[in-house]
């Protein structure tokens, strides 16, 4: 091979070179109270019991009526689980369990400044104030079921005391990570179509209290430009009876939540009886079409998907104390802080702040404070809190019986420090694999049945059964070689469609694999993730990223399409490319390159003003590492960017063969700026 012929070597084809780790088994300890031990569940779930194995999850909810058929595949692949079953998500979160255990926490909440006291919230409480703010919903926001409304709120008790009085009601809730700025809220308001948006006026992070109410204005603004009217704004006060924030409310639109739920004292709401088949909720999650896209959640099929998980891989008992430390405004957060625990009658910690405030040693204080034996966070996280506190956790005296990692591929040597530094050696680790859009859990370890094994997400969970599949199609059967993971059945868990466009859903998540575009037949639609994986031979699964371009930054997806989109709107710009960096604490962040239009002098200020431009369009956490404005974007013939050549470049790696570019002296010029 002549030297110029440089063959391209995908990631995922240099992560298959990392070495299998050795197997970590779980204690007996661990094993003898485990709610899952039975090696018989693979066979119980195979394909050939498909889809009748998905009824032993769904008896784990309380039903109305149970369903006429357990999967309606006729729309296809648009299914409907349970299909004919009535029950409420409200009520199988708290009512049923009232009998027994009214007295029990349901939510500890655990407010940032640590002089603040935490608040225990029992199932009790939590059903007092869920129907009195479900009466607010129905009789002075006039909701009712099948509307859709926007929530826009940080981490509190108040979150999902929202989000269960809207699924009393058969209201569809869209929460919005309360980090989002207006403009990604008003998206949502807009694709949703809510007229009622709920909001805090304040909250704390790393020590300051954030005027959020400023938020929904500025949304509520943009949505009336793109068409979309709110007339009503709710307002929880994150001091009941003080107003904390400066922006004044606006009369006849604005209402305090706090003053409004004296006049609901005392009510009670009798829970709607849904159809399983119908909407529970909106999850947007960032496309790499700029747009996000509303996963539409069913009722019966996703409660007991997460319901189950939550048992049968977190391990969640009744007596446990669960602590999740992702965000709600997340699908992690909606599946396991919110649903699956409360259904279970777990306990579920909710943390308004940052981790390591005010120091590295927090997260364990809380631990032990609460007596947390459940532990569950991203691989963000743990590596944060490696660097700034490897010590910490030998101070405390908490027991982790469990721990889950979630939101992205973890490495190895972070794994073993989690086990080791965090688990004290006496945990059990899953590393879930899974997305917005499956609800629950795609691949994992059963903990009590199945080894662990560092930097490795294990085989599909019982019930799904995961396939690689080639470009063309073809099964990759061989062990360590990178293909497309896909799903071979559909699952309870997963999203219906996307909200308004079912024809986006089809295109984006099975035609790639889809022969019979009629077929009514699920084995004619095997799911896309759109991540590139390998298989070992043991069956487990590794997870290597994204095949498209959305960028995983501290396991939140932004779509490089939506960063370049935002850049685009600053008027002296003339294209964007975004490419993904290496970043030992958030996996990777975003490097973005800039072209200016002719005539424009490239200047610092310039590039802050880019920067400022997609904070303000997406929210700080789409915030480039670096804005580059560069003379020309590498180009090929036909006018294409080659964004590899500029990740390369970020990177510091090889940037290869150049020479058939139809600029190729520009790649010299932008990796001298680049890498001096």
């Amino acid at each position: 091979m002549s030297k110029n012929e440089v063959v391209e070597t995908t990631e995922a084809q240099i992560a298959v070179h990392w070495k299998e780790e050795e197997y970590y088994y779980p204690s007996s300890k661990f094993v003898g109270q485990a709610n899952l031990t039975d090696p018989a569940v693979f066979d119980r779930f195979s394909l050939d019991n498909f889809p009748d194995y998905y009824t032993e999850y769904a008896e784990l909810l309380t039903w109305y009526k149970y369903w006429d058929e357990v999967l309606d595949s006729s729309d296809a692949p648009c299914y409907k689980w349970f299909k004919g079953g009535k029950l409420n998500a409200s009520y199988n979160c708290i009512d049923r369990h009232l009998k027994d255990n009214k007295n029990k926490t349901a939510i500890h909440f655990v407010p940032e400044l640590e002089e603040e006291r935490v608040q225990h919230i029992t199932y009790q409480e939590l059903y007092v104030r869920v129907n009195e703010f479900a009466a607010l919903l129905r009789d002075t926001a006039k909701l009712k079921r099948g509307d859709r409304v926007t929530i826009h709120m940080p981490m509190g008790p108040d979150l999902p005391i929202t989000m269960l009085a809207c699924a009393r009601l058969g209201v569809i809730h869209s929460v919005v990570f309360g980090g989002f700025s207006p403009s990604a809220s008003a998206d949502r308001i807009v694709d949703s179509q809510s007229r009622v948006l709920i909001v805090t006026d304040a909250y704390y992070r790393a020590g300051k209290l954030l005027n959020h109410k400023f938020n929904a204005d500025e949304a509520v603004k943009i949505a009336a430009e793109q068409g979309q009217t709110v007339d009503t704004v709710l307002v929880w006060q994150r001091y009941p009876g003080k107003y904390s924030s400066e922006t004044p409310m606006i009369e006849g639109r604005d209402i305090f939540v706090n003053e409004k739920l004296k006049d609901h004292y005392g009510a009670r709401v009798e829970p709607e009886q849904m159809l399983s088949e119908d909407p529970l909720f909106l999850m947007y999650t960032s496309g790499t079409t700029g747009k996000p896209k509303g996963c539409q959640h069913g009722t019966g099929g996703y409660l007991a998907y997460v319901a189950a998980m939550s048992k049968y891989i977190q391990d969640i008992h009744p007596e446990d104390v669960y602590w999740c430390m992702a965000d709600i405004g997340w699908i992690t957060g909606h599946s396991f802080i919110v649903y699956g625990p409360l259904a279970l009658c777990a306990s579920s910690v909710i943390y308004e702040g940052v981790p390591t405030y005010p120091d590295a040693g927090r997260s364990w204080r809380i631990a032990q404070e609460l007596d947390v034996n459940i532990f569950h966070t991203a691989p963000t996280a743990i590596r944060a809190l490696r660097k700034l506190g490897p010590d910490e956790p030998a101070k405390y005296n908490y027991h982790f019986k469990h721990m889950t990692t979630v939101g992205e591929p973890i490495e190895p040597a972070v794994w073993k420090w989690y086990e080791s530094a965090v688990g004290k050696g006496e945990a059990i680790i899953v590393d879930t694999y899974w997305q917005t859009e499956t609800g629950g859990f795609l691949c994992s370890t059963v903990p009590g049945i199945k080894p662990m094994k560092p930097g490795s997400a294990g085989p599909g969970v019982p019930g799904i059964h995961p396939i690689i599949y080639d470009d063309e199609g073809k099964e990759v059967a061989e062990p360590g070689i990178a293909g497309n993971i896909c799903i071979q059945n559909p699952w309870p868990g997963m999203f219906q469609t996307i909200w308004g466009d079912r024809d986006r859903f089809v295109d984006t998540y099975f035609a790639m694999y889809n022969t019979k575009p009629d077929s009514k037949d699920w084995r004619d639609w095997p799911y896309l993730t759109g991540d590139a994986a390998t298989m070992s031979e043991d069956g487990y699964y590794r997870v290597l990223g994204r095949i498209d371009d959305v960028i995983n930054v501290s396991g939140h997806r932004l779509g490089t399409k939506e960063i370049e989109s935002a850049a685009l709107v600053v008027e002296e710009v003339a294209e964007a490319a975004v490419v993904p960096v290496a970043h030992e604490i958030k996996g990777k962040e975003p490097d973005l390159y800039i072209a200016l239009k002719p005539g424009i002098p490239a200047t610092d200020e310039l590039a802050q003003k880019i920067s400022d431009a997609i904070c303000e369009q997406i929210g700080k956490i789409a915030k480039p590492r670096k804005v580059w404005l560069v003379p020309d974007m590498p180009k090929t013939r036909s006018g294409k960017i080659m964004r590899r050549v500029l990740g390369a470049i970020s990177n510091k790696g090889d940037v290869g063969n150049v020479m058939t570019l139809a600029n190729p002296e520009v790649v010299e010029e932008i990796r001298e700026m680049v890498q001096k």
